[in-house]
């Protein structure tokens, strides 16, 4: 199954004009609605993907960075916050990494996969930050601009970048 990476952007509402960009992580096609793809686009989102060959049709520009499964690391650490539809083991590692980042994570529950396996749950026993869960595409997205723009991420991941400085 191709995995599929796309983008949502919306511009924060504050004093400066800052991109929030989503990360939505899961398979292509049968696990990724196109009612998600909807979503992300009412808010000013653009669907990016990874190769022109396994895009699908709701892709609006491609990225081809050529890191291979590497890319996970580039996409998770970019984004502001995560939005996991279904998936497999890809999904999971993905989601793995914006978890480590402290990033907030949005499961969209009912899609099947790795995204109803992480639903209002802790990734670890850290507990670094829960993910949270979303009914529909929408709310997915509403909650994941609402994390990000309110720069909610977990408590221990703050603890841990204290310890650093």
């Amino acid at each position: 199954m191709e995995l599929f990476r796309g983008v949502a952007s919306k511009t924060a509402q504050s004093s400066y004009k800052r991109l929030i960009q989503l990360l939505v992580i899961g398979s292509d096609g049968d696990h990724c609605p196109q009612t998600t793809y909807d979503a992300a686009r009412e808010v000013g989102g653009q669907i990016a993907s990874h190769s022109a060959v396994t895009a699908n049709p709701y892709c609006d520009i491609i990225i081809p960075t050529g890191l291979g499964f590497a890319r996970n690391f580039v996409t998770a650490y970019s984004a502001d916050a995560a939005i996991v539809v279904g998936g497999g083991a890809g999904t999971f590692i993905e989601a793995c990494v914006a978890y480590q980042k402290g990033k907030p994570i949005v499961a969209l529950t009912g899609s099947g996969g790795t995204a109803d396996k992480i639903a209002d749950t802790f990734l670890d026993d850290r507990k670094t930050i829960k993910v949270v869960s979303a009914s529909t595409p929408r709310e997915a997205v509403e909650q994941a601009i609402d994390h990000a723009s309110n720069g909610k991420k977990g408590v221990k991941y703050f603890q841990s970048v204290a310890r650093m400085i």
